[in-house]
């Protein structure tokens, strides 16, 4: 008989633990990175990270990954705010204009690895590539900058961080970010496109041949990625103030390693939603953390490194008991 998991020994409620024991030893350790300009600072970063990394959990479920949505995030960003600032466009225009890229790279995706059958790896890599380059001729290769907070058409800043009378900054993108992780939940665990997902990335020959059309849930998987990565692109023109062209290489592994460390299975057929939120929050927590303790960009990136490292064994382990019982 097969034991029943419990929800303590969850790589999700771990992975939690591990959130609340880093942001503990870091505050214990600096004075400053207890200041609540900090704690905004975390959340700024980590909003288009957790959109990222919600849309990739859908195609790594399947098995695949999709590497185009960090520079696909500043492409869109690029041509959004291009059609703001130089051709006056409403914001609104804009915005749709952000969205529908994304949908567009998401369906290219899609198409090429479930239709055409390629490489998810090579076709997302090609695509990464191609985005990264229409970035730069939107911008002509320089950086542009969505209208400010207070300024004509800066409303849209106020979606994830609004300033009261006091000047006090209140992160109600944390709000958002929760309650599209409950409905991307929901999506995954109680629909067909969500079981569909989740079949292909266990079986997709059975599950072809138990009359599921395979090839259109997986092409759905790339484009909930790509609209996902649009509205990171949003999130992240809402917070800084400038977009590079040529940036966003990297975004893009910080969104899977979250996913990975959140409990998605790097073979496919296994993850959630709210475990890639909290596997985002580990890495944002070690970005932001570790600077404090004097440890720079190098062993950030080594540390950060080994914890996925980790979350792969762990994987690996929960598979091979699996099969064993």
């Amino acid at each position: 008989m097969k034991k029943k998991s419990s929800i303590f020994t969850s790589q999700k409620f771990i992975v939690l633990l591990v959130v609340i024991v880093l942001f503990g030893f870091f505050s214990i350790i600096s004075q400053n990175f207890r200041q609540y300009s900090t704690i905004m600072s975390i959340l700024d970063y980590s909003y288009y990270i957790v959109l990222m990394s919600i849309g990739v959990t859908f195609p790594l479920i399947t098995g695949g990954v999709d590497l185009s949505i960090g520079t696909g995030l500043i492409c869109y960003s690029l041509a959004g705010g291009y059609l703001i600032t130089q051709k006056g466009m409403p914001v609104a225009v804009g915005l749709l204009v952000t969205i529908l890229l994304g949908i567009l790279i998401g369906l290219l995706n899609g198409v090429l690895v479930a239709i055409m059958d390629l490489p998810p790896f090579l076709t997302t890599l090609c695509t990464c590539m191609i985005t990264r380059g229409l970035g730069s001729i939107f911008s002509k290769g320089f950086g542009i900058s969505w209208p400010a907070a207070g300024a004509d058409g800066g409303w849209f800043r106020s979606i994830f961080k609004i300033t009261t009378a006091g000047g006090t900054k209140i992160p109600i993108g944390f709000l958002w970010m929760l309650i599209i992780v409950a409905i991307m939940a929901f999506v995954l665990n109680h629909t067909k496109m969500g079981r569909y997902t989740i079949a292909i990335g266990s079986n997709k020959e059975a599950t072809r041949l138990s009359g599921v059309n395979v090839k259109f849930y997986h092409v759905m998987a790339y484009v909930i990625s790509g609209f996902f990565a649009a509205l990171a692109a949003v999130a992240y023109s809402a917070v800084f103030a400038t977009v590079q062209p040529g940036t966003g290489a990297g975004f893009e592994l910080e969104a899977i390693g979250g996913a990975i460390i959140g409990g998605v299975s790097a073979t496919g057929g296994a993850g959630s939603v709210e475990g890639s939120l909290i596997g985002v929050f580990v890495i944002c927590l070690l970005k932001t953390g570790l600077p404090y303790i004097g440890l720079q960009a190098n062993w950030q990136q080594i540390i950060t490194g080994l914890v996925l490292i980790g979350a792969v064994m762990v994987d690996i382990i929960k598979k091979k008991r699996a099969e064993v019982h």
